[in-house]
């Protein structure tokens, strides 16, 4: 059984251009909120968390939708397309409000653009399991993340080339960038994967297995499956807390602490996007060898022992770069694996309801941690970011090690070279 790595990278671009829009959210909306609204930390992590409040309702819900919806192009396909659509228009939105300085409007547009996001992205991710067999998931799990990746760098990019100096540069570029970046992807995807016909290529079309797939469904979990994928859904919020803390905080630690200007933070993010790009597909190869769980366990430990080296620095240095790459790698490890755990306990009709369960958890993790760790900051001190980071990195090993479940090792060719190979 080969992964056909083609199709992966093109069912990868709706997840590219999700990964687009967040790198700049999480970038640039606290320093819009800081600089042109007068915020302090506190209020600026609540906003921050607004996205994650809505997408503990909207993620299960439009995953669930999904999952039942049958139209000519798709069960997730009308969902990528229209959420992208609103997004792009909404998007465009916020610069125009941060240049006249208008709250009302910037808070609005904000409002209706994590709407639209929230619209598609269960749908989004869960396209990659139902057009990929479960052996596999991993795998095609590396290349949707690494695709994700591409997307984060992409940001990065635009935001070092197209953000000027000062607090209140004119971001209308940046934004224009990134919207457009998702348009083009998501035509791309479009054009290139028919839904329908791949699932029945993956799946089969017979409706009796329709009707074994509703059976399923209506199945309780085994008390000890249960049990697992508790453990696993705590896991999961708990290292969004410990990364998004750091994420969302991060342009403003390295100005405030580090003293980087302009757009220099986004040199330390890329680093750790383009190391996490690197290490997608070994990471993937690694849990075909010793397992998925052991996979994560070894990315938390890496994760959280960088981030307390990270908070010893009083100034940005060299060797930064040493433990930021460390830190993409670590959290590759983890999403590689985490996301494929959840959805091998669930029937393959439930999966957009699993995809649900695993982005509410993580979403929940979210709205936790910006306003926590915003209010640390503000009313303790910046110096407390990343040891805050690491008690819940602490946390997730104690957690992650009680899952029993959903840990069976994906396939691995004995040839390397037949890992690359694409199906016609």
């Amino acid at each position: 059984m080969k992964l056909n790595y083609k199709r992966t990278f093109l069912i990868g671009m709706a997840f590219l251009s999700i990964s687009a829009f967040w790198q700049m959210y999480d970038n640039v909306i606290p320093l819009i909120l800081k600089n042109t609204f007068g915020m302090g930390e506190t209020v600026t992590g609540a906003i921050m968390a607004g996205d994650n409040v809505l997408a503990l309702f909207l993620l299960p819900i439009f995953g669930a939708l999904s999952d039942k919806v049958n139209t000519p192009i798709g069960r997730r396909m009308p969902f990528i397309l229209v959420g992208t659509a609103l997004a792009f228009v909404f998007l465009v939105i916020l610069p125009f409000a941060d240049n006249t300085v208008n709250l009302v409007l910037f808070v609005g547009g904000l409002f209706l653009l994590l709407i639209s996001m929230g619209l598609y992205r269960s749908p989004a991710v869960a396209l990659m399991p139902d057009l990929t067999p479960k052996p596999l998931r991993s795998k095609a799990n590396a290349v949707i993340n690494l695709m994700g990746a591409v997307g984060a760098v992409y940001t990065l990019i635009m935001i070092k080339v197209l953000v000027g100096a000062g607090e209140r540069p004119n971001y209308y570029p940046l934004f224009m960038a990134v919207g457009l970046l998702m348009i083009g992807s998501v035509v791309l995807l479009f054009f290139t994967i028919k839904e329908n016909k791949l699932r029945k290529e993956i799946m089969g079309d017979e409706e009796d297995e329709v009707e074994v797939d509703t059976k399923k469904k209506s199945e309780p979990l085994p008390k000890d499956v249960k049990k697992s994928l508790v453990f696993m859904l705590m896991s999961v919020a708990l290292w969004f807390i410990a990364y998004n803390a750091v994420t969302t905080a991060f342009s403003r630690y390295a100005t405030h602490v580090w003293g980087l200007e302009g757009g220099g933070y986004a040199d330390c993010l890329m680093i750790a996007t383009v190391a996490a790009i690197i290490s997608y597909i070994p990471i993937g190869m690694i849990a075909s060898k010793i397992g998925r769980k052991k996979t994560i366990l070894i990315g938390i430990v890496l994760l959280g022992s960088c981030f307390g080296i990270a908070g010893l620095y009083n100034n940005y240095h060299a060797t930064m770069v040493i433990f930021f790459g460390i830190i993409g790698f670590a959290w590759a490890a983890i999403g590689v694996n985490s996301y494929p755990m959840v959805v091998e306990i669930s029937s393959a009709g439930d999966v957009g309801k699993y995809t649900g369960y695993y982005y509410t958890f993580s979403m929940a993790a979210q709205v936790i941690t910006p306003i926590l760790s915003g209010f640390l900051l503000e009313h303790v001190s910046y110096r407390t970011l990343f040891p805050y980071s690491v008690v819940f990195c602490i946390l997730a090993f104690i957690t992650m090690s009680q899952v029993k479940h959903g840990d069976s090792k994906p396939v691995q060719k004995k040839d390397m070279l037949e890992n690359f190979d694409v199906e016609d």
